[in-house]
């Protein structure tokens, strides 16, 4: 997410000194200049550009003052932590946008004023609203709102912005008074604001739509968060906006979820699709989002291969080998069957089968296996000093348990410090241990999944290694926590002995220094949680909310990843089955409901706003021959530009060609293979991906490199299919042969 420092420029004071108007409408719209359309709007943002400043000004004051503040130690240090990220984050917000956090204002029938509905909410000195959070309720008609339901509107402002102006603006009007439509008829477009920006060329980065959300998707958007909610649509039906936009409005809106950092998680496909769309939650006056794709899950997902055998990526998708790894794990979960006598300086003590067991029991059920290694240690000693008969101190008792060797040795074998890796890798390299743990698979099945390099991880074995990290949890953590505690031990006896001379030096013992000796003012001069460096992980959850993307792609196994880190099963799913890549025979529901998920609820998206009809005329048959049920969405819009056929050998002219006649706009190249370095050069402008990495982006141009190449059955068509509708205007398809 991008950062704004206290030193960058704001937008907000470079525009109102050096310009006097929101407004910089080209010569053809100047009718729409007229006082008596914009002298309202003018005064309005006059007075967001003042309170803006205001509140820049005294957002930096607080966040200068909170930063100097002493930090405190435990829950104060915390809360002291979460306001300074609050504040920076709403200064962030306010600093990106000037005049242009303005989306547009509606009009209702019980009262002429319009209400300004912006990025984020803004009020004035006295507190009067100046803008209204687009994620609040009553925003929910300036997206909501159609002819056929105008929620109470009689008109309805929608801006386009353009370098922090006003280039354009719309006005729809809902009431039947003729008047009225009189009054608004320069402003009035057969186009909508939103049609009329599909055309408009794309970059690097998701375009800001927020202003121009359809009804369909609205709704989607402010959907609650309860159960799993499937959104299933074709391509350019606007599937990612509807994520994304979620995202940021369950934030604001569920209580459950709170404005807490790490409540939602949003996965995306692949590291392009993140990066394209980064930019768009920060727009959105939201932080709060962590984004990762399912690789980033794990830590071996950044060096993972692809699993060559088909085979083996089959045996691996299923859920039944993720759940296996619980049995891989009870396998170093047994307690000794044998009593062992445990000799001290004092005495000999009888651990009995039994004691084992009970200290088996002392974690509670769902603690990781290496977190509950010290919670069965301190239940052993517990259980040892107990039996003790003799006169001896506890801690000198204590010090020559934990210095028994062969207490330590049968203990560190019956309950194992694990590794994930060593685990899983076990696995793929020990015959008679995969059969243990998963005695469904056949004798071939088995003798597939194992392999020389038992660590050489595919994006197969991560939803298995992830299990396994998340059972297990962190070896290191308990190393950490002796050291930790050692480490507090060293604390205490420096503190001690600082006690003890500032006593030494109270000749009659009595007064205000005696108060030292207490044990719990000691401990309050110990700074324990200033001991403690590590992070915690952003991605292990858990998460009140997930959003998926491209969901359909994500196998059994996959899913469980997700289910870990989400208890409240709260999802928003985002997909189309006619883009699975390797099929998707199921309803949503059936899938689902297998992978562990209820409370099921299905939205579906039909128009493709994106795609003009001219492509889809030609994609639609490459995906009804494999798939004749597909979802395709009916596009809305025509380029007048057809699709091109030609040669691979004319790719460089027809790139040129485009450059030089388009001053803005993104191409892709899409290829499945090797495409000579000297047919063309990728640039900013220019980009070059395979099919499946094109997933969920849009370019102007699209021009594809021998389709046919793409692959045979579903998966080749999927991917004719996908990267064909990536093109917003034109598709241009070139063969070798």
């Amino acid at each position: 997410m991008p950062q704004i420092g206290a030193d960058d420029v704001n937008p907000l004071t470079a525009r109102t000194t050096s310009v006097a108007s929101a407004f910089d409408l080209p010569a053809n719209l100047r009718s729409k200049a007229d006082p008596a359309l914009i002298a309202g709007d003018e005064q309005h943002f006059a007075a967001i550009a003042g309170s803006l400043e205001q509140s820049i000004a005294d957002l930096s004051q607080r966040l200068d003052t909170e930063r100097k503040a002493p930090g405190g130690i435990g829950q104060k240090a915390m809360d002291r932590d979460m306001e300074i990220h609050r504040l920076a984050a709403r200064l962030r917000a306010l600093r990106r946008f000037g005049w242009d956090l303005c989306l547009g204002h509606i009009v209702s029938a019980d009262n002429p004023e319009p209400v300004y509905i912006g990025r984020l909410g803004l009020t004035d000195s006295e507190g009067g609203r100046l803008l209204l959070d687009w994620r609040s309720p009553a925003a929910e008609p300036f997206f909501g709102a159609t002819h056929a339901n105008p929620m109470g509107l009689t008109s309805r402002r929608r801006y386009r912005w353009t370098g922090g102006r006003i280039s354009d603006y719309w006005d729809e009007v809902f009431s039947t008074d003729g008047t009225l439509e009189f009054d608004h008829r320069a402003t009035l477009d057969d186009q909508s604001a939103f049609i009329a920006s599909l055309g408009s060329n794309r970059t690097s980065q998701m375009r800001d739509v927020l202003g121009t959300i359809q009804a369909d998707q609205d709704a989607i958007i402010r959907a609650g968060s309860r159960g799993a909610l499937v959104v299933d649509g074709g391509p350019g039906t606007g599937k990612t906006v509807v994520a994304l936009h979620r995202s940021a409005y369950l934030l604001y809106s569920d209580p459950r979820l709170g404005h807490h950092r790490g409540r939602v998680l949003f996965v995306g496909p692949h590291q392009p699709y993140l990066a394209y769309v980064a930019d768009v939650l920060p727009s959105l006056g939201e932080e709060g989002v962590q984004t990762c794709t399912l690789r980033d899950l794990v830590a071996e997902g950044v060096a993972a291969t692809i699993e060559s055998d088909p085979n083996v990526a089959r045996l691996k998708s299923s859920a039944n080998l993720v759940k296996a790894v619980e049995t891989a794990v009870r396998f170093y979960e047994d307690p000794p069957t044998k009593g062992l006598t445990v000799t001290t300086h004092w005495s000999n003590i009888w651990l009995s089968p039994d004691d084992w067991a009970e200290a088996f029991e002392a974690p509670e059920p769902g603690t990781p296996h290496n977190d509950g290694r010290d919670q069965i240690w301190e239940e052993l000693l517990t259980i040892l000093m107990d039996k003790h008969d003799g006169d001896v101190s506890a801690d000198l008792l204590r010090k020559s348990l934990l210095q028994n060797r062969e207490l330590l040795t049968t203990f560190n074998r019956a309950w194992p410090l694990l590794e994930a890796a060593d685990l899983i890798g076990d696995l793929w390299s020990v015959p008679a241990y995969l059969r243990k743990c998963a005695p469904w698979l056949s004798p071939d099945d088995v003798q597939a999944l194992q392999r020389t390099d038992a660590h050489a991880w595919t994006v197969s074995d991560l939803p298995i290694l992830d299990a396994a990290r998340q059972r297990l949890g962190d070896p290191e953590a308990s190393r950490r926590t002796r050291r930790h505690k050692a480490a507090v031990a060293v604390e205490r006896e420096q503190m001690a002995k600082v006690v003890d001379n500032i006593m030494d030096s109270d000749d009659d013992g009595e007064g205000a220094v005696t108060m030292l000796r207490g044990e719990d003012t000691e401990t309050l001069l110990i700074d324990e949680t200033a001991l403690l460096t590590i992070d915690p992980d952003l991605l292990a959850g858990p998460f009140a909310h997930i959003v998926v993307d491209e969901a359909q792609e994500l196998t059994d196994a996959e899913w469980q990843m997700l289910l870990l880190r989400c208890p409240s099963r709260s999802f928003t799913i985002v997909g189309d089955r006619a883009q699975a890549r390797h099929g998707f025979t199921e309803s949503w529901q059936e899938r689902l409901e297998r992978i562990g998920l209820s409370q099921i609820k299905l939205a579906s998206l039909s128009i493709n706003y994106r795609t003009p009809e001219e492509v889809m005329a030609e994609a639609e048959p490459v995906i009804r021959a494999v798939l004749p049920d597909a979802n395709v969405p009916t596009s809305i819009r025509s380029t007048g530009v057809p699709v091109v056929h030609g040669s691979a050998s004319e790719l460089g002219s027809i790139l040129d060609t485009w450059l030089a006649a388009h001053a803005d706009g993104i191409a892709c190249v899409i290829g499945s293979g090797d495409i000579d370095d000297q047919m063309f050069q990728a640039t900013s402008r220019v980009r070059l991906l395979t099919p499946e990495l094109s997933k969920g982006l849009e370019f102007d141009l699209v021009i594809l490199i021998d389709p046919a190449g793409f692959g045979t059955g579903i998966e080749g068509a999927v991917d004719r299919y996908v990267a064909m509708t990536r093109a917003t205007q034109q598709l241009v398809i070139l063969t070798s042969s």
